[in-house]
């Protein structure tokens, strides 16, 4: 008996170990800022240098960038399986339905190129992604903020998991916080990182006045960290929206009805039409547009509508929409809901591996 009660013991106490360990690797434990300090002290200069390049020939990167950060989080944490190509026995996470847009893959691989040039095998495609997210939304005017460093990378990626833990843009509030909370992410972090504002208050930055903006060359939805001030969507994806939102060729309610009704000028029954900027009029600047047009349910994605549904993602819409120091206090909030997204489940010290090149493992 005394035997079969310390084998019990020894048991609970390696299952609250194992708990412990998994709370640390879901708490960002092993990363800091300034981690290649010594090792590559010119890593954070050289991603900047090459995501200003491509951003300054295609504005509407910012996005994708921000976008693929995102997807890599929701699925296996933030350890770049995202970036993996298909190995020979199934499909990778780009495969998956909610990936088929994703794009940006080339700038993660010419920033991995730059480092591996000065300092090779020393940092991670996940860190790539979290440095490309951050200067993604430095150099459209949002907000800057550390980014902490030191992840490694993940040598399994499976489609299956980007469909199961991306959220759709067909969520209802309910289902969003659920995901969100499945992350370790709060209902403000939601409706954070649901807009990405401005701490400058609309000026753009330098580059941005040279460019101009196009969005003819591809398809792509951002799902909530996209920041949806930022980028564009297809009509397809709010076709149900204007025209079938119940099953009974009804147009949902939540959306204004004279916003509606421009939006059905434009998208046809069935998808057809041109691409929707997410925030419109103000699509390519990170800016507070984004939360005054939710306030007027002209939100373009039942995702932005559903932040009214709540009290606390409707409260703070309603704080950033109205308040003078909406801007400087969405920058600190938006930095902060970055650095604990950029947190979840990353693989450090002797786990995973620093890949030679993003798409395949080691």
């Amino acid at each position: 008996m005394a035997v079969q009660t310390r084998v019990v013991s020894i048991f609970f106490i390696q299952l609250v170990l194992l708990a412990v360990s998994g709370l640390n690797r879901a708490n960002g434990a092993g990363l800091r800022t300034g981690y290649y300090d010594e090792s590559c002290p010119d890593a954070e200069t050289i991603a900047l240098k090459t995501i200003r390049k491509a951003i300054s020939k295609d504005v509407t990167l910012a996005a994708a960038l921000l976008r693929l950060h995102f997807h890599d989080c929701f699925v296996r944490g933030c350890e770049a399986s995202v970036l993996l190509d298909a190995a020979e026995e199934g499909d990778a996470e780009k495969d998956a339905s909610p990936n088929f847009s994703l794009r940006g893959y080339d700038v993660i691989d010419d920033v991995k190129s730059a480092i591996e040039k000065s300092c090779p095998g020393v940092v991670s495609c996940a860190d790539i992604l979290a440095l490309a997210a951050r200067d993604a939304v430095r150099l459209t005017g949002g907000s800057f903020w550390k980014a902490e460093t030191g992840r490694r990378d993940g040598r399994i990626s499976l489609s299956k998991e980007a469909d199961e833990n991306l959220p759709s843009s067909n969520f209802n509030i309910a289902q969003l916080k659920q995901n969100f909370a499945s992350k370790g992410l709060t209902k403000k972090d939601l409706a954070v990182l649901s807009g990405n504002n401005n701490s400058n208050h609309g000026k753009k930055i330098i580059e941005l006045d040279l460019i101009p903006f196009t969005h003819r060359r591809f398809c792509f939805i951002l799902l909530l960290s996209g920041a949806h001030t930022i980028g564009v969507a297809s009509c397809f994806v709010i076709t149900d929206r204007l025209y079938n939102f119940t099953g009974r060729s009804d147009t949902d309610p939540a959306l204004d009805p004279t916003f509606a009704s421009e939006l059905k000028k434009k998208c046809k029954p069935g998808g057809g039409g041109p691409f929707l900027e997410l925030d419109q009029g103000s699509s390519t600047i990170s800016d507070a547009h984004f939360y005054k047009a939710v306030r007027q349910n002209r939100g373009l994605l039942t995702t932005d509508a559903a932040l009214l549904n709540d009290h606390v993602t409707r409260a703070y819409v309603n704080r950033q929409s109205t308040s003078a120091a909406a801007g400087a206090t969405f920058g600190r909030d938006f930095g902060e809901s970055m650095v604990k997204m950029g947190e979840i489940g990353v693989l450090t010290g002797n786990e995973g591996e620093i890949r030679k090149r993003c798409a395949f493992v080691n």
